[in-house]
This record gives structure tokens, sequence and C-alpha cells, in this order.
């Protein structure tokens, strides 16, 4: 860097015809000037410039080496006007980790908006139910849904959501609608294996929060597939409403306990804590917050 500064000083002593004018142009002082000048031509063992009273003008090696110094002076001018318009306007590729089944009931009609509105990004969006690792595998933002763990990592609430216990009216005729979550002990639960402790659901009573011990014919990684299960009747799902919400609404699901469950959690955007963050990354999450809001999920009456 300090090579650098010597070129920089030196092409705009050339460029103005003087040390006053080259100081003047960079906000350093005549003497700084100099000295930067005087240290180029130490390192590099020749004389760069005679000096005359009233000007400055280029010896033979000083000449060739100007025209080295001037483009590796712009081309460094460019690289950092290149960086400054990545932080500072909306562009470039945004690397996104998305849920399975938020990404792909929710996101799929919301990312097309997204590049409308922000032309100059392209995206690149993996599905994915397990918990990634935002910095080591180079995500800039990852949605997550799901109490954070304290980290490194920024976490922004985007969106709200609530917990629904359901199952297809005809398995409810069939085995009778719990009254209280521990009569979930007798009925065939669908488990989402991506839960440190998926055998226990908790809930919230009267008493405070407790845990059920629940069992059931099937477990799964994605929240969309134990739906589709629950709705065909295979047993008791206990879903986000962002995912379970139209099939109540509809009758495909039938929710209960409504009076246990938890209030409004959190929809997170989730990346690296940065100084500076990018453009991109900000033009993202302010998205998502604006999208949801007000999600259609928590006007749909399950809870």
């Amino acid at each position: 860097m300090d090579h650098l500064t010597g070129m920089a000083v030196f092409a705009k002593v050339v460029e103005t015809g003087t040390f006053t004018g080259a100081a003047q142009a960079m906000g350093l002082s005549k003497g700084a000037v100099s000295k930067q000048i005087a240290r180029l031509e130490d390192r590099l063992g020749a004389r760069l410039l005679n000096r005359t009273t009233r000007r400055s003008s280029l010896t033979e090696v000083g000449a060739a080496f100007y025209e080295r110094c001037r483009r590796i002076v712009a081309e460094a001018e460019e690289a950092e006007l290149a960086v400054t318009r990545l932080h500072a306007e909306p562009r470039g590729t945004l690397r996104v980790n998305l849920p399975m089944s938020f990404g792909m009931l929710h996101m799929a009609d919301a990312l097309p908006d997204f590049m409308a509105a922000y032309p100059e990004i392209s995206l690149d969006v993996t599905l994915d139910d397990r918990v990634v690792n935002v910095v080591d595998e180079g995500f800039d933002v990852v949605i997550r849904i799901t109490e954070l763990p304290d980290s490194s990592l920024i976490a922004r609430r985007v969106a709200p959501f609530r917990i629904a216990t359901c199952a297809a009216p005809a398995y409810w005729d069939a085995h009778g609608r719990p009254t209280h979550p521990d009569d979930l002990r007798h009925h065939a639960c669908l488990l989402y294996s991506y839960l440190s402790n998926l055998n226990e659901w908790r809930y919230r009573g009267p008493d405070g929060p407790f845990a059920v011990r629940v069992d059931g014919p099937m477990r799964g990684n994605n929240g969309d597939l134990l739906r589709a299960a629950a709705v065909a009747g295979l047993g008791v799902v206990r879903s986000p409403t962002f995912i379970v919400g139209c099939d109540v609404v509809e009758g495909r699901l039938e929710q209960v306990l409504t009076e246990y469950e938890d209030d409004d959690r959190g929809i997170y955007a989730v990346y690296p804590h940065n100084r500076h963050l990018s453009a991109k990354v900000r033009a993202f999450v302010d998205f998502m917050a604006k999208r949801f809001a007000d999600p259609i999920w928590l006007g749909m009456n399950v809870a």
C-alpha cells in the first residue's frame, strides 16, 4: 500500500506539473508530497523527476515509470469504485438459503417480485430444512424458522407465525378430539425429524410450559410432507401456520388445543455480522420484512 501511495503521488505530480499542484489535488502538504517522491526514488534507485523552482519534468526513466504508474493507479481506483458500488447499490449475486416448505409455499412467488424490484441482483437459492452454517457455506443470508442460539450472526425478525396442532376431521372423528395436550400420548403423531427432541411436543398451560411425550407411524424431515400425510388421515401434525393455514381454512385439517399454543413466533433473516452491510443483503432483508409484515397465515383464524 505504501508503494501504491507513492505511485499515486508521483502520477499526480506529473499530471499537475508541480509538487504544489499535487499537494492541493490530494489534500496533502507540499512537504508530504516531496517525502513520498524521495522515498519512491530511493526505493527504485533512480531519479524520476528533474526539479526546478517553478516546475518538475520527467526524466527518461520517470517517463517510462509514469506510464505504468498511471495504469496501476487507474486500476486501483476502478477496483475501489467497484467495491463501493457493490455496497452502495443492490447488485451482484446473492446467495440465499430457505427452508424447504416456506421456500416453496411462499418464496416461490416472492422472489420474482424481488428480482423485478432489483434487476441488478442475481439469485443463487438453495432449499434445505437443515440448519446450515451461514459463514462456512458461503451464504449471504438465510431464512430460519427456529429459536436462535447466541452467535456472532445478525438475526432480524421478518415475519411472525404460530404453531398449530392439526389432523384431518375424519381422523378426529375416528380417534376423538383431545381436550388436553396430554391426550396426544394416545394418538398417532407425525414427527419432524430435524427437531432435537422430535418425540417431545411442548405446550403452554395455565401453570406454565410443559412437554408431552408423543409417537406415531411416521417421521420426516420436511414439514409439507407431514402436512400431506395429516391431510390424508395418517395422524396428527404440529406444524407452523404458514404450512397448514390454508388446509385449516379450507377444512382439510382441523386445529385443536388452541388455548395451549404459544404466542407468535418468528421467522428470521440471518446474515454474518459486517460493519459494512452490503446493499444487496439489506435490500433482501428489507423486502422480506415488508412482504411478510402482515402475513396471510396470521389472518386465517387458526389460533
